[in-house]
């Protein structure tokens, strides 16, 4: 495995679009405001951090077109995780590849759990095993003991969004949050802390996000767990910025060396920066 690249830094977890691309039918948010690849390019160099990760939008549906744009103005630079149909073409699926992306995303917020173990769905999980890459799963805690078995009898690598998404109420004492710090046993699952504020109003998200953090910590370690500035923050702007996610994590983690594992050693390997899959 190569060695890591010297002096780099990785957000994991960012998003880009402009207002006028095609947007999906079925959708929770409508922006009307620019995330310009630019715009974030400018905001990884001003805060140090070498590499990037773009998620595909949930309004944008799965068409990842204006993902690929960005990931082919940039390929040393960025890597992407695609939405795509459960019945995606295989040719569908190396154009992504070839443009950066290195997996896919389930966003359930606001649907139905899917039944993963039915065959169009195992030839899909079978298809992105087969390019190395990982299923990115984003929905509350209380769901996720209903789709991460299904994945990992799949063979799956799994990314867990956003803490695991545990309940405001109950923060680390939700059962789904619990159920959560015992999958570190799998050895397959990899979790981002990004967006605290997804989780725990302000100004508790601060102190609740390293909470967790050290529960993450002490299941995971920071070889699974990575950083991600969640730019721009959608439908919560108003309680977020760059410099404010950069800060929340210097929180979190005290010691500089766990920092530099969640920063660039672990999402480095992960998402595929160093040209070896995992």
């Amino acid at each position: 495995m190569p060695s890591p690249i010297p002096g780099a830094a990785v957000d994991s977890h960012a998003h880009v679009f402009h207002q006028g691309l095609a947007l999906a039918n079925t959708r929770r948010h409508t922006p009307d405001y620019d995330a310009t690849l630019a715009e974030y390019l400018g905001l990884l160099d001003a805060h140090g951090m070498s590499h990037g990760v773009l998620v595909q939008p949930s309004f944008l549906g799965t068409d990842n077109s204006h993902l690929v744009e960005a990931l082919r103005a940039a390929p040393a630079r960025l890597r992407g995780v695609a939405v795509v149909a459960q019945d995606a073409a295989e040719s569908e699926l190396q154009v992504l590849a070839d443009a950066g992306v290195v997996g896919i995303r389930l966003n359930l917020f606001g649907l139905d759990t899917p039944d993963l173990r039915t065959p169009a769905w195992q030839a899909l999980l079978a298809r992105v095993n087969a390019l190395g890459w990982h299923v990115e799963v984003h929905l509350q805690a209380a769901r996720l003991d209903g789709v991460l078995p299904a994945l990992l009898a799949a063979g799956c690598r799994i990314v867990v969004d956003h803490f695991g998404r545990p309940d405001p109420a109950l923060g680390v004492l939700d059962a789904g949050f619990q159920y959560l710090l015992r999958q570190a046993d799998s050895g397959r699952v990899w979790v981002k802390l990004a967006a605290p504020y997804r989780n725990w109003a302000a100004p508790a998200c601060a102190a609740s996000g390293r909470l967790a953090t050290q529960q993450l910590l002490d299941a995971y370690t920071p070889e699974r767990l990575m950083w991600g500035s969640d730019w721009p923050h959608t439908e919560h702007r108003h309680l977020a910025s760059y410099p404010a996610a950069t800060q929340w994590l210097d929180a979190w983690i005290d010691d500089p060396a766990q920092r530099r594992t969640v920063l660039a050693d672990t999402p480095l390997r992960l998402f595929q920066f160093q040209g070896d899959a995992p």
